[in-house]
């Protein structure tokens, strides 16, 4: 597998130089993987296909209402009861507890689906690829490079995990300074268009913010001058993560069910789908930062009363 790895490797940098690589390079990969990931739930979405699994199914439906003036005192005290709309189902105390923060109702009609992919081929072309160039000098003097040989497995995995933790923590206060009165206002509502989003949502946002949080991206590689393959595995698991955590879907084989700490689709529904002073759940990758801070309180106090419906509807079955 090594040796395949390092033929492909050679044929590259043989055939094109560093710049090519490291700019327009990181860039196709970039765009072919983005797209690729995140086309799909659009399909899902317009086909109905496993629609069962949709976050938000009929979240539409629930325009701003107040069911509850105190919802972290009155849950308590509500019904564990489902009402079915369609093929949905919400409990009482979901339905009372998201009613209470003013939930925000907009559907992906095909139009506003279409506005995303135009904008965000637009922002691509004339700020991502742009920060590329740019920023090519920096990684270079830093010590990024592309030659042979590439580095170890181990090498490359202790980065990785330092570029996460990293970027969980720039990423987590970055997030919150954003969702303060002014900079949502002018900045960050262009994210939170979407209040059912989907995948490709996740980089659909104001050049300001695409900046300002991609910083948090790109400052663990900056600082430590990685191989280029290991800034691609980097930048690859972080545009499958976001996607993923963006898609509105949350499945039996969803990683959140496997990895402690990993948000995924659910936890960050969660933050999109109410108002932005309430919502919380702020992290990027895993969740560490609002557990120690207490921004997800809100959401694990619904999962906790959700789950203990649940167990009490099978004990009296």
């Amino acid at each position: 597998m090594a040796s395949i790895i390092e033929y492909g490797w050679l044929y590259l940098i043989t055939h094109f130089s560093d710049f090519q690589l490291a700019c327009l390079g990181s860039f196709f990969l970039h765009e072919s993987v983005f797209f690729l990931s995140g086309l799909p739930f659009i399909y899902l979405e317009r086909a109905g296909w496993l629609s069962k699994y949709k976050i938000q199914s009929i979240r539409d439906i629930w325009q701003k209402r107040t069911l509850v003036k105190d919802s972290s005192a009155q849950l308590m005290h509500v019904p564990i009861t489902c009402c079915h709309v369609g093929q949905c189902s919400f409990s009482a105390i979901e339905l009372c507890y998201c009613s209470s923060y003013s939930m925000k109702t907009k559907n992906n009609s095909p139009a506003a689906q279409e506005k995303c992919i135009t904008r965000l081929l637009l922002y691509h072309f004339g700020v991502n690829l742009p920060v590329m160039v740019i920023s090519y000098p920096v990684f270079k003097h830093m010590g990024m490079q592309s030659s042979l040989p590439l580095p170890s497995w181990n090498v490359v995995l202790t980065q990785i995990i330092f570029y996460f933790i990293l970027e969980d923590f720039v990423f987590y206060w970055g997030h919150r300074v954003l969702h303060t009165k002014w900079l949502y206002k002018h900045v960050h509502s262009v994210h939170h268009e979407y209040a059912t989003p989907f995948g490709l949502t996740s980089e659909y946002a104001h050049p300001a913010e695409i900046l300002f949080l991609g910083f948090a991206t790109i400052i663990g590689p900056a600082i430590t001058g990685p191989h280029l393959m290991t800034l691609w595995l980097w930048m690859v698991l972080r545009v499958l993560e976001t996607v993923e955590a963006h898609c509105g879907y949350h499945f039996p084989w969803s990683l959140s069910n496997f990895l402690p700490w990993y948000g995924g689709a659910d936890f960050h529904d969660y933050h999109h789908r109410l108002l932005y002073t309430k919502s919380g759940n702020y992290s990027s990758t895993f969740t560490y930062m609002d557990r120690v801070f207490g921004t997800d309180k809100g959401y694990r106090k619904l999962k906790a009363l959700k789950n203990d419906g649940i167990e009490d509807g099978s004990k009296q079955k």
